[in-house]
């Protein structure tokens, strides 16, 4: 029987800017991008030299502290270039693809049917580990390790993202394969997120512990679904996988390539053409964004969640959304009145959005005030289902606390889980990043 998980603390954005729920090929990108920084604390130690040939599945770099995380090409071609920073530190390795691409054939295996060290090496050797991704940390998953559970979320609560109806649309034979592959992983259950009100299209999925998702953002998040599931003690371990990836590796057992196909939404109200493109991992943004409008800003992700990158720049490694959306560069005047410019959200009753709850709102990069001091005012705890206190947290993290953190739950969430903190404080702090560096810190000092 399905899990019910509903979720009432949190926030329903209602923004302007969905795509159609239509896909086209999009333009063959010249050249791809594998950029370290994807994979949060990995050090790459490069595998081949610029100029060297590559097929799509050959590995391109690996973890200096793990070799078996491996990050492999998306494509066959040359690698063009390899972008150093300050002190040498490798920022992007760029490979100029081949008109055609030729795969490396890792032959095929059937998981159901094999032992479960043969698909962990298949997976982990292979370049397929570094979709897994290990809580607590937030960090790539160490094949050493042997998860407590796996999760998937194919409900992504966030607004302005793809859904995942029409991203496995045409792939839920590879998906169930995977799913057939990860449950090998674990000991435990492999759990799958679905929105309860439109769960049919993976009602067929076989070996998952199916969560029927309801209730607004982020009941759609992982670190939601690990805490009103199996919540983590220190010392245990979880891995998480986005639905795509789960499909790539499925793909990859069935057929014995490596096919990084990446189904991308474009979303935002500076965009042109919302709607899906099928492209590559890692491809050119301008392949796929053809016409925005000028000033805006260009996130490879969600609003709440991803990074900026320039027109001329490469889609995140993970990413099934590209938004669009005005640079927040004009501020308004008197704009602290509460009944004035109501077009404009916000989660505090000061504003008149509350009356309006089905609404849609355009909304740009502005902050609407800048960074001060931290109030108690509740507001964080509003918008965090989690069990933890928020505000205490992110006070620890800040002050390096590592026994405080612990026991306010540093090891259940991520810098996701912080999204909406981001957005509805009126500190103006960056949570996101307060957690991250507090994450950081558990890992150079506890492990």
């Amino acid at each position: 029987m399905p899990i019910d998980v509903k979720i009432k603390k949190g926030l329903k954005l209602n923004l302007k800017g969905e795509p159609e729920n239509s896909i086209e090929q999009a333009q063959k990108s010249k050249t791809v991008a594998l950029r370290p920084s994807n994979f949060h604390s990995l050090v790459p130690k490069m595998v081949i030299k610029e100029g060297a040939k590559i097929k799509a599945g050959e590995e391109v770099f690996f973890s200096k502290y793990s070799d078996k995380t491996r990050v492999v090409s998306p494509v066959s071609g040359t690698l063009k270039e390899i972008k150093r920073g300050a002190k040498r530190k490798i920022l992007e390795v760029v490979i100029e693809a081949d008109t055609e691409i030729e795969y490396k054939d890792f032959g095929t295996m059937d998981p159901l049917k094999s032992d479960s060290s043969e698909v962990k090496h298949r997976i982990f050797s292979t370049g397929l580990g570094v979709f897994l991704n290990q809580r607590p940390y937030s960090i790539p998953a160490n094949a050493e390790d042997t998860p407590k559970a796996i999760y998937i979320s194919a409900y992504n609560t966030a607004p302005l993202t793809a859904s995942f109806e029409v991203v496995l649309k045409d792939k839920i034979e590879f998906f169930q394969n995977g799913i057939n592959a990860l449950t090998k992983l674990t000991g435990g259950k492999v759990y799958l997120g679905v929105d309860k009100q439109a769960a049919s299209f993976l009602k067929d999925i076989d070996n998952v512990e199916v969560l029927n998702i309801s209730g607004p953002h982020p009941a759609g998040n992982v670190g939601t679904l690990i805490h009103e599931t199996e919540p983590l003690n220190r010392g245990e371990k979880v891995w998480t996988i986005n639905p795509e990836d789960v499909a790539i590796i499925g793909e990859q057992f069935k057929t014995g390539k490596y096919n990084a196909e990446r189904t991308v939404a474009i979303t935002g109200t500076a965009a042109k053409h919302k709607k899906y493109f099928k492209t590559i991992i890692g491809s050119e943004v301008s392949s796929i964004l053809k016409d925005y409008e000028d000033n805006s800003r260009i996130i490879s992700g969600d609003v709440l969640t991803g990074e900026k990158v320039e027109g001329d720049g490469y889609l995140n490694f993970f990413s099934n959304t590209l938004t669009v959306i005005p640079e927040g560069d004009k501020h308004r005047m008197f704009g602290w009145l509460p009944f004035k410019d109501n077009d404009i959200h916000s989660a505090s009753k000061t504003s008149l959005a509350w009356l309006f709850p089905n609404k849609k709102y355009e909304v740009n990069t502005n902050l609407n005030g800048e960074e001060r001091a931290l109030v108690v005012t509740g507001e964080m705890e509003e918008v965090m289902p989690l069990d933890i206190l928020p505000m205490q947290l992110i006070k620890a993290c800040m002050a390096g606390d590592i026994e405080k953190m612990e026991n306010l739950g540093i090891y259940e969430v991520a810098p996701e889980d912080f999204a909406l903190v981001d957005y509805t404080n009126t500190s103006k702090i960056e949570a996101q990043e307060i957690i991250r560096n507090g994450l950081d810190i558990m890992i150079t000092e506890v492990g």
